[in-house]
């Protein structure tokens, strides 16, 4: 997964992206931390697969329209035991709200459609991934005034660099 369309839409998104020039092909390339990938990655999927949906950054303003996603926290420890690579544990965090406890199979679908799509992932520009575990919670959440189903799903992955090669020597 990359390219020239995923490298801009990607650096539209974070401001920590790194540009440099490879010597071998001369073209621009992204590099990025590991969850800052991950986290392009799904942004964007999830954002073509559910159109004006998907939030990140802040939570969306208070009339936003029911069911939505929203990527929250990320987490990453990097593990230097190997000598030629360095592998990394990726955590991403993503809830889905709906407006009402009775359509718990909206979010339930939405769920395995998400998880469906992290299960598929192997390649981005950088990284080899493997996904280790996915936990979900349903959850009905009254923190408003109408009740909410809340979704929680929490997200585990290996990853390494594609090459296989370590990026810090």
């Amino acid at each position: 997964y990359g390219g020239p369309t995923f490298c801009t839409a990607i650096f539209q998104h974070s401001k920590r992206n790194l540009q440099k020039r490879t010597k071998e092909t001369n073209e621009m390339r992204c590099v990025m931390d590991p969850q800052q990938e991950l986290f392009s990655y799904l942004l964007v999927t999830l954002k073509k697969e559910y159109r004006d949906m998907v939030f990140d950054g802040f939570m969306p303003p208070e009339k936003t329209t029911y069911p939505f996603i929203y990527l929250a926290d990320s987490q990453q420890t990097d593990d230097y035991s190997n000598k030629t690579a360095i592998f990394n544990n990726v955590y991403q965090t993503i809830h889905i709200w709906n407006d009402s406890p009775k359509k718990r199979g909206t979010v339930s679908n939405m769920a395995l459609k998400i998880k469906n799509i992290v299960r598929r992932l192997e390649y981005t520009s950088n990284y080899k991934w493997e996904i280790r575990n996915i936990e979900q919670r349903i959850l009905e959440d009254t923190t408003t005034k109408t009740p909410l189903m809340h979704v929680v799903l929490e997200l585990e992955f290996k990853s390494s660099s594609k090459g296989g090669k370590r990026s810090d020597q």
